[in-house]
């Protein structure tokens, strides 16, 4: 647990960072909500600064005042426990509070938070008290990524198709048309009883705990992602149109919503081109595909003849490595190119989150807490699927191989992709 002057410096650089994304926006592209799974900007701005407002200030300041009462249900995300939240679906309607009164907001409460950490020692409420702002900013760092991947929907549904910010210089790529590289490797895996899960002596979720032994029978892994060039032949095969490759579920919603390719992709006068946050430019084969739901990821692994690994084995695989890859630090916000020449298993953190076989379900002993904070992560624990390894919208410090993401299987605006598996 960060604690002292060490958290001190976390929150006002965590809290910077989503000022720093703001940036780029004119004031008309904070209240944009394109759908419903999307919220806006400055819903985000507020909605982060209100859960310290909420489990902190509240809980510990007995002096402490509402800055708005209002806010107390504009912001309130799906925390039933503290009153009744406004409808999500409809968070695009507020055009008030102003954008100037949502920073002011930020900085009246950063103040307050700031002032407590000063005063805290090791006492046992103010353990508590570093606890919960520590899990504060890791909630941050989870809106950060959705600001990102919202906003991105968002501009991508206008015609005028805009840019967030303009490419940064990078390694030249390979666009539509040209040779791919070469078919992927894989690395085999002994299986064996293995321990997944988090041992919780630095920051982790309760999702993530308790550790447990699981059985795993061997497998081998590809050693990278499956990139644009790989799908582009799936789509290309008919992929989209061959109903023996997709599960019910999926080849219902490919029906229903008209699937033809990943979101972003469109086909223009022979030759694929994708929606970045950087504008629209021709498909680039050597990137990491994303943007793909659970069902299309399923559906290119069995094409392959292959499989997605379970979140176990891809736990297995990533525990060796350090956590080092393309991620919201490098300020790309787009996935990148492996690295020429790097040995074994690539890309297992950043650019885009992998998509596992495994069910989003509680691990053997899991208890939610029984606090209003309980509501954080065990209420979802149905219907969804388990992604694995982070993205280039996620934080750097957010991010750690036991680390569960989970969205449900239709979802495709985050930026997710897939890497194959193999039983052998």
């Amino acid at each position: 647990m960060l604690s002292g002057s060490a958290l001190e410096k976390e929150f006002q650089r965590v809290r910077a960072v989503t000022l720093q994304l703001c940036e780029p926006l004119e004031t008309e592209d904070f209240d944009l909500q394109a759908i419903p799974e999307t919220s806006p900007v400055k819903w985000h701005l507020a909605h982060t600064t209100w859960f310290f407002e909420t489990f902190v200030l509240k809980p510990f300041l007995t002096d402490y005042r509402a800055w708005n009462p209002a806010f107390e249900q504009l912001f309130n995300s799906y925390y039933n426990g503290v009153g009744e939240p406004f409808a999500r679906a409809r968070r695009g309607l507020l055009s008030r509070p102003l954008v100037s009164e949502v920073y002011q907001y930020r900085q009246a409460v950063d103040q307050h938070i700031l002032a407590l950490l000063h005063y805290c020692d090791s006492s046992t409420s103010d353990v508590e008290i570093q606890q919960r702002i520590e899990l504060g900013l890791h909630h941050e760092m989870q809106h950060q990524e959705l600001m990102l991947t919202d906003l991105k929907y968002c501009f991508y549904v206008n015609p005028l198709k805009p840019v967030y910010r303009a490419e940064k210089p990078a390694e030249s790529e390979l666009a539509s048309g040209e040779s791919g590289r070469d078919a992927p490797g894989w690395q085999s895996f002994a299986g064996g009883l293995i321990v997944v899960g988090a041992v919780a002596e630095q920051f982790c979720f309760d999702n993530e705990t308790p550790s447990h032994r699981q059985f795993l029978e061997p497998f081998a892994l590809a050693e990278s992602l499956v990139t644009n060039g790989e799908y582009r032949k799936f789509v290309e095969d008919g992929g989209y149109q061959r109903a023996e490759l997709w599960l019910a579920d999926g080849w219902d919603t490919v029906c229903r919503q008209r699937w033809q390719a990943p979101l972003y992709w469109r086909l223009n006068e022979g030759s694929w081109l994708e929606y970045r946050l950087d504008g629209e430019h021709p498909l680039a084969e050597q990137r990491p595909v994303s943007h793909l739901s659970y069902y299309e990821a399923d559906a290119f692994a069995r094409w392959s003849e292959a499989r997605l690994p379970t979140e176990a084995e891809w736990e297995l695989a990533a525990s060796g490595y350090p956590v080092e890859g393309n991620f919201l630090d490098a300020g790309n916000f787009r996935p990148q190119m492996a690295r020429a020449g790097e040995q074994g298993m690539k890309q297992l953190f950043g650019d885009v989150w992998e998509w596992t076989g495994s069910s989003y379900l509680p691990y053997p002993g899991y208890v939610a807490s029984r606090d209003t904070l309980g509501e954080y992560n065990g209420k979802f624990m149905s219907n969804q699927m388990v992604l694995r390894g982070g993205s280039c919208a996620s934080a750097r410090a957010h991010i750690r191989s036991t680390y569960r993401n989970f969205f449900y299987p239709g979802d495709r605006w985050q930026f997710s992709g897939l890497r194959l598996c193999r039983s052998v």
